[in-house]
């Protein structure tokens, strides 16, 4: 019986990444998150293993719908089968990602296949509007 709640409770640990190793970083508003952002995710997740997904924090407006928790959630339950591979944290409004000399990471644009790069968060909100 010992063994069995020991299992359970180490099955149900939620673990998370290692910040002693290299991440990718995302940053977004995730307005909502959607399956570019997830193509974008997994391609990511190949560069280093793990990473941080950076929700800025905006004011609730026509684009952006959801609040912090909202879209965490929505993150989190999309990239389930990932768990322990990323976090969800929010920063404040950046617009700007400055760097100086070479510091030891690099700035990439993934680019993925037209389909993927078409799809729109402003088309989906505008469908989810209509839905209700």
């Amino acid at each position: 019986m010992k063994l069995q709640i020991t299992t359970m409770l180490t099955l149900s640990k939620k673990y998370k990444i290692d910040w002693n190793k290299p991440a990718a970083m995302m940053l977004g508003r995730w307005q909502p998150w959607h399956d570019g952002h997830q193509a974008l995710f997994e391609e990511a997740l190949t560069r280093t293993g793990q990473v941080i997904v950076m929700v800025r924090h905006m004011p609730h407006s026509e684009d952006n719908p959801f609040d912090f928790k909202k879209v965490r959630q929505r993150i989190e339950s999309a990239l389930q089968k990932y768990e322990g591979r990323f976090e969800v944290i929010q920063v404040p409004n950046i617009t700007n990602i400055v760097y100086g000399r070479d510091v030891g990471y690099k700035v990439e644009k993934i680019s993925l296949d037209k389909q993927i790069e078409a799809i729109s968060a402003t088309k989906i909100r505008q469908e989810m509007k209509d839905e209700i």
